[in-house]
């Protein structure tokens, strides 16, 4: 190695090792506090844990989580925010906006990181770039992302007359839900809109969804929903349902199609925010993020499974198909 490569070698390091070290002042332990409806081995943690490790926030050395909100019901949010900020937790990480609410009520000045449908339109924040108050994250384009599920739902059963939406009513928007139904009904297709609150009504209200006649099922996007993906994709398997889903990932784990970014990417996302929140910088200043990426999945295996033949036009344009 000659001497000029050598010299940018260190000197790369020790820039490293200064970012490093401010994001860790010495001595110095972070407390995170959860509020969750998924248990700690949820897909999203890992990379959530690595990448803040990568930057300098290593669990069990100078980051502490406080994981009493893990796989919590949403009626138990409240009280799990109020311990946390009674415990004096420096940041905390909600999934989906019944959590950020709860933490939100609980406190105006602990930061709070969140993945949400639609930051602005559940009033969680006034403005994507100027957050104001002590909520940022991720805010997922459901409007838009759910409409474009709606309409590859639509190509993949080009014969549907009745579509079926499963929404958690905790999540969706008011706007989300009329845009939903308009572009059905431009399209001249039923569109109905099943709300669940509760997890013990989610299998129930597919059950309903066929019998009302629905010929397919766009599962919207929704911490509850996900956390139950398995049980959706059994009982829709069984009632020959097809259905589509929030992002690639779904797919790959037996889910029939899915549309969207990856849920794992977009907590790495989090995982930077809540860094630049741990060395210093304003909640109010760090403007919530959208995705940008976005992957189109089709599992072959499941269409089969239920008589479905997937267009082969559609099947082309995905950006995986599982075989």
């Amino acid at each position: 190695m000659n001497r000029r490569a050598f010299m940018s070698l260190i000197g790369g390091a020790a820039l490293l090792a200064g970012s490093v070290a401010r994001a860790q002042q010495v001595g110095r332990s972070y407390r995170l506090g959860i509020i969750h409806l998924q248990d700690r081995q949820a897909p999203q943690f890992p990379p959530f844990f690595d990448e803040l490790r990568r930057l300098g926030f290593v669990e069990g050395q100078n980051l502490i989580v406080d994981g009493r909100g893990y796989n919590a019901h949403a009626e138990q949010f409240p009280a799990v925010a109020a311990e946390l900020v009674a415990t004096g937790v420096d940041a905390m990480l909600c999934g989906g906006a019944a959590a950020a609410r709860a933490a939100q009520e609980a406190t105006r000045t602990i930061p709070i990181l969140t993945l949400v449908d639609d930051m602005v339109g559940l009033g969680l924040v006034p403005s994507l770039a100027r957050p104001g108050g002590n909520v940022t994250g991720i805010s997922i384009l459901a409007t838009e992302l759910d409409g474009k599920r709606q309409e590859l739902l639509m190509e993949l059963v080009p014969d549907t007359r009745h579509l079926a939406t499963l929404a958690d009513a905790n999540t969706i928007a008011a706007k989300n839900a009329l845009a939903l139904r308009e572009a059905a009904a431009a399209r001249g297709i039923e569109l109905s809109i099943y709300m669940v609150e509760q997890p013990e009504r989610t299998l129930p209200a597919i059950d309903e969804a066929k019998r009302s006649g629905a010929q397919a099922l766009n599962v919207l996007a929704s911490p509850m929903l996900h956390a139950q993906r398995f049980e959706i994709f059994e009982r829709t398997a069984a009632l020959r349902l097809p259905a589509f889903y929030q992002s690639p990932e779904f797919a790959e784990e037996g889910g029939l199609a899915g549309y969207g970014p990856r849920i794992t990417h977009m907590f790495r996302q989090m995982a930077r925010q809540l860094a630049k929140v741990l060395q210093g910088a304003k909640a109010s200043e760090v403007p919530v993020e959208q995705p940008t990426n976005f992957e189109l999945a089709i599992n072959l295996r499941a269409a089969k499974a239920i008589g479905l033949e997937p267009p082969p036009m559609l099947v082309l344009r995905a950006d995986k198909v599982i075989e």
